[in-house]
């Protein structure tokens, strides 16, 4: 189930594109993102959510940080716990500025989630949740703040996702991508991104805020919304969720 509220505006950015309305998501039970499951979340055509992997990273954090805050824009940050470990500063600051901090296992292991263990799989996933909950919030708890989660390489198992299922966490794909992991120019890149936004109307974006190429490419991307008439709704738990 997923409950709506508007935004807050721009004050002092009068041009910039905003963030136009917030979306609420109980998670019990939450797969989205056609990439990898059924349905998606309940967007409006022309509305995108912003997210990005694998940080924080020296540099390309800040950033897109940077940019996002220059047009007042909410995304949602699927964190690393080494990284967000590593630099519990940066983590800080996407909270403070608004984002969401949700969690995408601890290592990013490159056999996968899939092909560990189940044990081995569970405890990547609660590991980086609580480096994540500590880097954020300086102490873990038995329930995260934001209990979503992206598996690396978006492979999930069934009993993975059962598990995270029991666990309270929505699951998150999503509905197209950059392709940031490919070297290109972040022209290419933006020119990329483009073409299957316009294709898929709208939806979940995946970036990487560990490229280079995507940083610089990210001003261009927000101007480039605004010019076309795409929306950006920011994603966070359902407030009866974050209670602590």
């Amino acid at each position: 189930m997923a409950t709506q509220a508007m935004a807050g505006d721009c004050p002092g950015h009068p041009d910039a594109l905003g963030t136009e309305r917030v979306l609420e998501i109980d998670p019990k039970g939450v797969r989205v993102g056609t990439k990898s499951f059924p349905g998606t979340l309940p967007l409006a055509p022309r509305e995108v959510v912003l997210t990005f992997d694998d940080g924080p990273w020296p540099k390309t954090t800040p950033a897109i940080l940077d940019a996002l805050k220059a047009e007042c824009v909410r995304a949602t940050f699927f964190l690393i716990g080494d990284n967000a470990k590593a630099r519990p500063a940066l983590v800080r600051r996407e909270l403070a500025e608004g984002h969401t901090v949700a969690h995408h296992s601890m290592t990013h292991p490159a056999a996968t989630l899939a092909k560990l263990p189940f044990e081995a799989a569970v405890a990547e996933i609660r590991n980086g949740v609580a480096a994540d909950e500590a880097a954020a919030y300086g102490t873990g708890g038995a329930v995260p703040r934001v209990p979503f989660f992206r598996f690396p390489g978006f492979a999930s198992t069934p009993e993975l996702l059962d598990d995270l299922d029991r666990s309270g966490f929505a699951v998150f794909g999503a509905d197209f991508w950059a392709s940031d992991w490919n070297k290109m120019t972040p022209d290419e890149e933006l020119a990329l991104v483009l073409k299957r936004l316009d294709s898929a109307g709208g939806g979940i974006v995946l970036f990487h805020d560990t490229k280079a190429q995507t940083a610089e490419m990210i001003p261009a991307f927000l101007r480039t919304l605004k010019e076309r008439g795409y929306k950006v709704v920011h994603i966070v738990p359902a407030q009866k969720q974050t209670a602590r």
